[in-house]
């Protein structure tokens, strides 16, 4: 039975000499893209592995016709592309494949194509590390239509030690010494709560700083700097302040949704209230950067 998204490829024959190219191994293929894997998860929220096992079956380990000639590690099919175009047979003959500039474009149009469609949306609510949910999700949602698509995943995960890049592990950043001393003087709990965007936050507590957040959920500065829009590295949180766990949604979710603001505050102001990335907000509105104003009374885009 074929895939929906194919795993069709012609593996080319394995030479070092006259150009021809060196057929990848397993492990070859997740040295070379383990990390645009792990950033891929840091701005969409997709498990590494996933991206990875994934990469790797529907490529042939980046040795397939489709990663070779068009760049395509995920069989991502036509469906409205405008791009350049390969025809190749899979479910049928002569189906409609996309061609990327790059391969590293491939990865991010498999983030975004799991982003923009609403039967994948109820993946997001599982844990980033829960990559056995996230096989069986991905064959429920229809991203396959081979009954054995999860186990493969997961055989994969496992045998190569997939699951360990879900850890996401980015160096830290150098604390500042008054944060480390603020954070030994007092300790904080926090109810983690779900945004309706299906994003993990929590309420800032007086006295709370980025520091000692990120050390009592196991995350690292860099992470919540990320995942927070607040205009630079805010150090010193304001009590009710948003705070969010894991990274924002960049792109349509759910259904596009318009506001009217209530009352007149940044993007970034805005991007922490909705929990929606500010970039994406600047992209879809008629603003300039991130610390525009948003007027009280203006209709904005959210998504």
């Amino acid at each position: 039975m074929k895939l929906l998204i194919t795993t069709v490829g012609i593996l080319l024959v394995v030479s070092s000499f006259a150009g021809t190219r060196v057929k990848l191994t397993k492990n070859d293929y997740v040295d070379q893209w383990k990390a645009e894997a792990m950033s891929q998860m840091e701005e969409y929220g997709i498990p590494a592995s996933i991206t990875l096992a994934q990469g790797i079956l529907e490529s042939a380990s980046g040795n397939s016709h489709l990663a070779v000639k068009g760049n395509n590690h995920f069989g991502i099919k036509c469906h409205g592309w405008t791009g350049k175009k390969i025809y190749m047979d899979d479910d049928s003959a002569g189906e409609c494949f996309r061609v990327y500039k790059s391969a590293k474009d491939s990865y991010t149009d498999h983030s975004l194509f799991l982003n923009k469609y609403d039967r994948y949306a109820f993946l997001f609510t599982y844990n980033v590390t829960d990559y056995k949910a996230w096989a069986k999700g991905l064959k429920q949602a229809g991203y396959a239509t081979n009954p054995k698509y999860p186990q493969l995943l997961i055989d994969l995960i496992e045998d190569l030690g997939l699951d360990q890049y879900d850890a996401g592990l980015i160096p830290d950043i150098e604390a500042k010494p008054e944060l480390i001393a603020s954070s030994i003087t007092s300790s904080n709990t926090h109810k983690v709560q779900i945004h309706k965007n299906k994003v993990k936050f929590i309420l800032a507590k007086k006295g709370d700083t980025f520091y000692k957040i990120s050390k009592e959920f196991d995350l690292t500065l860099s992470q919540l700097y990320r995942y927070n829009d607040f205009g630079g590295e805010k150090d010193y949180l304001e009590p009710g302040d948003k705070i969010y766990l894991q990274p924002k949604r960049k792109r349509k979710l759910f259904k596009r949704n318009e506001i009217v603001a209530t009352e007149s505050l940044s993007v970034n102001e805005l991007a922490q209230l909705h929990g929606v990335n500010a970039k994406t907000i600047v992209h879809l509105n008629d603003f300039t950067t991130v610390s525009d104003t948003v007027n009280k009374g203006d209709i904005v885009t959210l998504r």
